[in-house]
């Protein structure tokens, strides 16, 4: 559940990430001398490529999730009563391993 918490927070780190950034590009476009401006160029364009790779790395992460998620939700169907079981002593576990602290 852990994973999934922080894999979420990762995915949306992302959007976040790659949307604040292509925002700046746009934003700083046109503000440069011409001895700035190859250099800014140079930038833009390794800033564009890391952006481009944040996006494929946020959708197989996404395509992972779900993956997952649909793997779980057809082994829980096929398997109901396990799954409560395997839940339940799961749980006992926890509760045993909490109580001895």
């Amino acid at each position: 559940m852990a994973n999934e918490a922080n894999m979420e927070k990762v995915m949306t780190d992302l959007k976040v990430l790659t949307r604040d950034a292509e925002a700046l590009m746009h934003a700083t476009a046109g503000q440069a001398g011409e001895k700035v401006s190859e250099k800014m160029t140079e930038l833009r364009q390794k800033l564009s490529a890391a952006l481009d790779s944040a996006k494929a790395t946020c959708q197989r992460l996404e395509e992972k999730a779900v993956a997952g998620a649909k793997a779980a939700d057809k082994t829980i169907r096929e398997h109901p009563y396990e799954s409560i079981g395997a839940a339940f002593a799961v749980g006992v576990l926890i509760g045993v391993l909490v109580g001895r602290r």
